[in-house]
């Protein structure tokens, strides 16, 4: 409870008591026990431009604001105890808001009657707007940020439960933006988005909302947008709008813009899930060729990459050991023989059992968790060699699978060397798998790191050769050692002539190069023939030995399991050494 006013001698005039309380307040009002004014300040008398005395306080006083008014005044009345309202008091030109604190004066003999004093909130108010304002809105686009535009999908939705009629929901990405900011800086980066900002909103319906949910992604809603001509025209307008160049300062920008839609209630029936599953058709739209709108479909997009429960339990599964390594065997082509195996992660769940690695290796790409699973994965599998070649009683190699986001982690070099260093493992007996897109995500870079794996012995491989960027300039400039054809060049051999002419190209290249050539997927005795027949040396496939526990493959090199497999007329007592073999 606020403090009453100010203490006032109890056998003062009115005079005197409205003398000494005229500075009491922004606005000070003397009022009956009835509400009627008996005296108002002169800033009181001011703000409403006319005489309040002998006129109920309620007449200065917004309509909204009465109720409270006079149930603050009731209970002053009632309980002879100080209180406070808030109030709009009516102006001239508006209304302003004003905390009235309320009491009694005259105990003691004197006729009673209640004191107002009243502190402008139109400061606070101001300053309060503006926080709210910015709690639900972008800064920089003065947009509906992602908290205002859950709330707006969560009234469309309503809405359109009420109606049967279904909307849209569109995700706006900038087409080329990272090149504005990195070449032009961050302010032309920022211009270029308020003018698609401006762009954007012009271009839909006072009905719509346009928000920026983060960096040069927008999203619409469109409430009644659900046939596809409806969409169709939307988002035609969206796409022509932002392919207009960009006038900034000097400069003269083209860009352009992928757009990926879902329905309601088609696709989902909740803001999440349309935000996530336009968010994926815009993804599907940048990969299949940029400039262009794709409608959700799961047949073409999947489901959204990342499963907020599936990461939780990938959490889990860390803490609970869950994670275990699987080896496939790679064989020399010829004998059969067990030279290396190719480290492979699996996640067992007690309950979803083995989870695919292509469900849960995007999603610890995404949240940095591949960073901690393969620095175990590199390490153990160091270690588990020791045991392999104990079992063989010679010497083998361990291939690892080398991630995009462990490749540019800027400590990916210190774990490869405590892994080596914690097992032993001499360097050449270690191949790291690396594809060409990571490789080329930026060439310097990986140039810089390739070198510095060189430095350590570690030998480089590609993986899945032939079907990233294939840019035959990487092989002169990079420290490769071995290429891995994939198993699409293979899976239809012998029969495919184009496919053999492939494989032949790449064998015939490797050796011009002095490059090993691994070829996986290999299931069929014609497959291994025909590659042996054109000089690949080494195999990996369910032929020769399908992805098991470390157990499993201890128990293939002391049997020597898939080397008598190999017919008799073709065995070789030699076996070539991998310290001496490239792969």
């Amino acid at each position: 409870m606020l403090s009453s006013a100010p203490s006032l001698p109890l056998r003062a005039s009115h005079n005197e008591m409205d003398s000494l309380i005229e500075e009491a307040g922004d606005v000070v009002f003397r009022l009956n026990l009835q509400g009627v004014v008996l005296f108002a300040s002169k800033r009181a008398q001011t703000l409403a431009g006319l005489e309040l005395d002998g006129k109920p306080l309620a007449n200065v006083t917004s309509e909204t604001d009465l109720p409270a008014l006079k149930a603050a005044l009731t209970e002053l009345v009632q309980s002879a105890t100080a209180g406070c309202v808030e109030v709009r008091l009516k102006g001239e030109q508006n209304e302003v808001w004003f905390e009235l604190r309320l009491s009694v004066y005259g105990q003691g003999g004197a006729a009673p009657g209640i004191l107002v004093v009243g502190r402008d909130l139109t400061a606070q108010q101001a300053t309060e707007e503006r926080l709210r304002h910015m709690a639900t809105h972008d800064a920089l686009t003065e947009l509906p940020n992602r908290l205002l535009l859950s709330d707006r999908i969560r009234m469309t939705i309503a809405q359109a439960r009420r109606s049967g009629q279904g909307f849209s929901v569109a995700t706006v990405g900038i087409d080329g933006f990272k090149k504005v900011n990195d070449g032009l800086g961050h302010p032309v980066g920022d211009a270029v988005l308020r003018m698609a900002a401006a762009r954007l909103r012009k271009t839909l319906r006072d009905s719509d909302t346009l928000a920026r949910v983060g960096g040069d992604e927008f999203v619409a809603v469109l409430p009644g947008t659900a046939t596809e001509a409806q969409i169709k025209l939307v988002t035609g307008r969206l796409l022509a709008t932002l392919q207009a160049p960009f006038e900034i300062d000097s400069h003269t920008i083209y860009l352009g813009a992928s757009v990926g839609v879902s329905v309601y209630p088609q696709h989902a029936e909740d803001e999440v899930r349309l935000v996530a599953l336009a968010d994926a058709a815009m993804s599907r739209a940048k990969e299949t060729g940029k400039a262009r709108c794709v409608v959700y479909s799961a047949r073409l997009s999947g489901p959204p990459e990342h499963d907020i429960s599936l990461e939780a339990a990938m959490f889990q599964a860390v803490r609970e050991g869950e994670f275990m390594l699987y080896y496939q065997p790679i064989v020399d082509a010829r004998t059969r023989e067990i030279e290396g195996f190719e480290t492979l992660m699996r996640w067992k769940h007690p309950t979803l059992g083995m989870v695919p690695p292509v469900r849960f290796i995007p999603i610890a790409e995404t949240n940095g968790l591949i960073n901690l699973l393969g620095a175990w994965a590199l390490k153990a599998a160091c270690v588990q060699l020791k045991q392999f070649e104990e079992v063989a009683k010679r010497p083998l190699y361990i291939s690892v699978n080398i991630s995009p986001r462990q490749f540019r982690n800027d400590k990916f070099l210190d774990v490869l060397d405590d892994a080596m260093a914690f097992s032993g493992l001499p360097g050449e007996q270690l191949v790291l798998e690396i594809t060409e897109g990571t490789l080329m995500i930026d060439p310097a870079h990986a140039e810089t790191i390739l070198t510095r794996m060189a430095e350590r012995k570690a030998r480089i491989a590609i993986d899945d050769f032939g079907t990233g960027y294939s840019s035959l300039a990487y092989l002169k400039r990079f420290p490769i050692s071995v290429l891995k054809i994939d198993r699409a060049f293979i899976r239809d051999l012998p029969g495919s002539q184009k496919d053999g002419a492939i494989c032949n190209a790449v064998l015939d290249l490797a050796k011009h190069l002095d490059l090993s050539v691994v070829a996986e997927g290999v299931e069929t005795e014609e497959q291994l023939a025909h590659l042996q027949e054109r000089g690949c040396q080494y195999i990996q496939g369910y032929l020769t030995g399908k992805p098991m526990a470390a157990h499993v493959a201890m128990a293939a090199l002391r049997e020597r399991t898939y080397a008598n497999l190999v017919p008799q007329e073709t065995r070789l007592d030699s076996r070539p050494d991998p310290r001496q073999v490239q792969a």
